[in-house]
């Protein structure tokens, strides 16, 4: 049996020996790279160490806060699926970690978020001033790795992804509150703040290679079709997940003012739904009555359900692009990743 088929088995309890979660799926996907993780684990550890203290503690608050590294590892099998096993996809994986944990503490004191993954977020225990800087400490912490390396063709991908996710964050900050947001322009916010990262993971891990260019194209649709579902799952669960589980509340966007793909399908409908979200948006708070009215609206109009289909057409074409590989256990674990992706629950 396959890996991605013992997986399908525990994942839907067809393997009596092993009733496994979603997150144990995910472990035994990655089995072949945990070592690599756990390296990738103690570079961004080694590499937050500073003279000035606060530095490093902020570091170990983070990484005590959990995470899935599903950036990392991405870059790390898509490396091994290219033939590469080498100690360069561990540096690398380590420079994504830190711009993705750059990401996270700007977005929170950006959102207001008083909580990360269950916990306080950055900003609410040490302050707004001093996580910015922290975020801006780990960006070039994240280039500094990079140039440690004589791969310009390489440093040039981590540039060009960070520079999008921080356009896409401002261009975010201008469409906050436009409650009459285009479905093309969400997904052009999607695509820069989250999709691109995983892009880049993919297409790196193959740059490490002997891959031909359309090999690395084909991993980067990959990465892209992959950070789409992942972003609309993320969406959904704003409105279908369990704040204990999610570690955060839940109804946030919107009442941040942030239009998502199940907002935007029920608000093209017009009637009641639309004007209860413009009323929730104009307040920017929502009552459990309003709160618990627009999630049965959301659901008369399907509007869950065309956000859930859209997550799943881009799976279908991150595995499809996996197709321009030969057949191996590396490809398996990728190709499951999708299915994970929308299955998620937090």
């Amino acid at each position: 049996m396959t890996l991605r088929a013992r997986i399908w088995c525990d994942q839907r309890g067809l393997n009596p020996t092993a009733q496994k979660s979603s997150a144990a799926a995910l472990a035994q996907m990655f089995e072949p790279i945990r070592d690599d993780l756990r390296a990738v684990e103690r570079e961004f550890s080694r590499h937050v160490q500073s003279q000035v203290s606060l530095i490093p503690d902020i570091g170990g608050y983070i990484q005590d806060g959990g995470g899935k590294r599903i950036r990392p590892a991405v870059l790390l099998m898509s490396a091994r699926m290219s033939g590469y096993t080498g100690e360069l996809a561990v540096l690398y994986a380590s420079v994504v970690e830190f711009i993705h944990t750059a990401t996270l503490v700007h977005d929170d004191i950006i959102d207001e978020s008083e909580l990360r993954r269950g916990r306080d977020a950055v900003h609410t225990k040490w302050g707004n001033h001093i996580t910015v800087l922290f975020g801006d400490f780990l960006y070039l912490k994240s280039m500094s790795l990079a140039l440690s390396q004589d791969r310009l063709e390489i440093i040039r991908q981590l540039c060009e992804v960070t520079l999008r996710i921080v356009e896409g964050e401002i261009y975010q900050l201008t469409k906050n509150g436009v409650v009459d947001l285009t479905e093309d322009e969400h997904f052009d916010i999607v695509r820069r703040k989250t999709a691109y990262l995983f892009a880049g993971c993919a297409r790196i891990g193959g740059m490490l290679g002997p891959t031909t260019r359309e090999q690395q194209e084909a991993l980067w649709d990959y990465g892209l079709n992959i950070g789409m579902a992942f972003q609309i799952v993320d969406d959904l669960l704003d409105f279908t997940g369990d704040e204990v589980v999610l570690g955060k509340p839940v109804g946030g966007d919107l009442r941040e003012g942030k239009m998502t793909l199940p907002v935007i399908h029920l608000l093209q409908r017009g009637g009641e739904g639309a004007a209860l979200i413009r009323r929730i948006v104009e307040a920017r708070a929502a009552t459990l009555d309003e709160w618990r009215e627009l999630r049965t609206l959301l659901m008369q109009a399907r509007s869950i359900d065309y956000a859930q289909r859209a997550a799943v057409d881009f799976v279908e074409r991150a595995k499809k692009a996996l197709y321009a590989f030969p057949a191996s256990d590396a490809r398996d674990a990728l190709m499951f990743l999708p299915d994970y992706v929308i299955s998620r629950d937090r």
